[in-house]
């Protein structure tokens, strides 16, 4: 699933989604069965006053983009819709970070590295380590 934009300004998730699709996001992640609209507003209000009709409109919004699955059960007035996250939060991370790097990389390699090396500087030795492992094995599968 391909997000459409990234806001450089931002932070966390709010890189990926607006702050109230982030925050719908959190709920959805943090629960293990499907969730039911009325509770996600019902979290989300006790953070920030939100009314029920906005969360419906951003969660019909986060399915028809593909990040929620609904599942329904009954008819009419009876019907009860539940919600899931089609991925895991580490999913969806892994997924767009990754997107996110490949595009950086493919139109401005060069910049990308030197900048990525710089920022290095910074991290963490584990980090380090970690990238020289990779850089290894890359190594090591291309050498005839």
């Amino acid at each position: 699933m391909n997000i459409k934009k990234y806001n450089v300004n931002e932070e966390g998730l709010n890189r990926f989604f607006g702050p109230l699709e982030a925050k719908i996001m959190e709920v959805l992640w943090s629960s293990d069965d499907g969730i039911a609209a009325k509770e996600v507003q019902e979290l989300v209000n006790k953070e920030h006053p939100i009314t029920f009709n906005a969360v419906m409109t951003v969660m019909n919004r986060l399915f028809e983009k593909g990040h929620l699955q609904k599942n329904s059960q009954g008819r009419g007035r009876g019907r009860i819709s539940t919600y899931n996250a089609v991925q895991t939060k580490e999913q969806f991370i892994n997924e767009q970070t990754k997107a996110v790097t490949r595009g950086l990389m493919s139109e401005f390699g060069d910049l990308v590295v030197n900048h990525m090396v710089d920022a290095l500087e910074d991290s963490d030795p584990e980090l380090l380590a970690k990238i020289q492992e990779k850089i290894s094995a890359m190594q090591s599968r291309k050498q005839p």
